[in-house]
């Protein structure tokens, strides 16, 4: 078993204890939590009406320090640059308040890996609370009308090779085409978002 592996079955381990104590868990057709006034790494504050040009919004919780988030990073990159012609948004957004993840840090980060969506920080958790999200990455896709119309995991492997299930492009592709995801939920894996 390889430290990647490892880590990562470390990061499902704690990523299912964090979920066990979480209370909000939203629903597919649910109106998507609105957030306003939330400062992003470009030290602007963001609010979910500055992507009402987009046909779908993909929120992502995700943070600077987890192994699994940081597995994901050039995928999100990478689906930011396949989808923006479509009319699609990624939005990134850490709630943690460890020092490796507060916002002079997420501007490094960004600023390394090419970040080309918005990676927005809210120290006050208000945003992952009310979205029920529990592990870095955790996605929420919300359609035109800004409902959930998916929620769950990226993909079914953080190591890229091993891919089989592309859940959020396959996701996206069904809701471009005007149907329903084939899977409209899945399981999030990640590291747990350390609510205070």
């Amino acid at each position: 078993m390889t430290r990647k592996t490892r880590l990562g079955w470390l990061a499902l381990m704690v990523a299912a204890i964090a979920a066990r104590g979480h209370a909000v868990e939203l629903k597919i057709g649910d109106a998507a939590p609105n957030f306003t006034g939330i400062i992003g790494i470009d030290d602007k504050e963001h609010g979910l009406a500055d992507y009402q040009g987009a046909k779908l919004v993909v929120v992502v919780f995700t943070c600077n320090h987890c192994p699994v988030a940081v597995a994901y990073e050039d995928r999100l990159v990478a689906l930011q640059k396949d989808y923006q012609a479509k009319g699609v948004q990624l939005v990134a957004v850490n709630v943690n308040t460890i020092a490796d993840d507060r916002l002079d840090k997420m501007k490094e980060r960004a600023a390394k890996k090419g970040f080309n969506f918005p990676y927005l920080y809210d120290a006050t958790q208000k945003i992952g609370r009310d979205y029920g999200a529990t592990v870095t990455p955790h996605v929420f896709v919300l359609d035109k009308d800004r409902k959930i119309a998916y929620v769950g995991a990226v993909d079914d492997n953080m190591e890229p090779d091993k891919v089989k299930s592309p859940h959020l492009r396959n996701a996206l592709d069904a809701l471009l085409a005007g149907k329903r995801p084939p899977q409209e939920v899945t399981k999030q894996f990640g590291c747990g978002i350390k609510y205070e």
